[in-house]
């Protein structure tokens, strides 16, 4: 045992002894007066990081955010597309059992809308056929386009998509009742 043991500088909260030495490391015990204020300032100075370990560690988070960045838009987009199918399907339902009570589609004239909403002269009309009351928007805030009658059948719905026009390709195509219909068949 020393007979300095357990004394010693703290700097940054750790105990500091001068290399191969006995006793404690304490640099203002080499300074006095005005140098020994200073180089405590200093010492108290270099509890932050330097400007350059700041971008460093920028340099790296923009890197992850442009690697992780674009997946995560691909799936929300795919997302959006999901839950266009799944509400075009539900709007399926809902026609069919309009059709059950009153043995027609809805015109393109009467849309949608006649799902909640009794049209004129429907007396056999027994809904609303849609949960909340009221026709949903597409996920991107667009309504649905309705015709009936259809070239593909007794009616379409379709969903611009994410470009909002016919057509378009991949996650921004058009979204159409009669295209979900026929992949289903398919599959079966």
């Amino acid at each position: 045992m020393t007979e300095v043991e357990g004394e010693g500088a703290l700097e940054n909260g750790k105990m500091r002894f001068a290399r191969g030495l006995a006793r404690p490391w304490r640099p203002e015990a080499r300074l006095e007066g005005e140098d020994a204020l200073q180089a405590t300032r200093r010492r108290h100075g270099e509890a932050g990081f330097t400007l350059v370990e700041m971008l460093v560690v920028i340099t790296i988070i923009g890197l992850i955010m442009g690697l992780v960045g674009p997946r995560v838009l691909n799936y929300l987009s795919e997302s959006k597309v999901k839950a266009a199918t799944i509400q075009i399907e539900s709007l399926d339902g809902a026609l069919d059992l309009y059709f059950l009570d009153l043995g027609r589609y809805p015109t393109t004239a009467q849309g949608l809308a006649a799902l909640v909403q009794r049209p004129g002269g429907a007396s056999a009309w027994n809904g609303p056929y849609l949960k909340n009351g009221n026709v949903p928007n597409d996920p991107w805030g667009r309504a649905y386009i309705y015709r009936s009658p259809s070239d593909h059948g007794a009616y379409e719905i379709v969903s611009l998509g994410s470009s909002g026009q016919e057509g378009g390709t991949g996650n921004a195509a058009a979204i159409k009742s009669w295209e979900i219909g026929a992949t289903k068949k398919a599959q079966q």
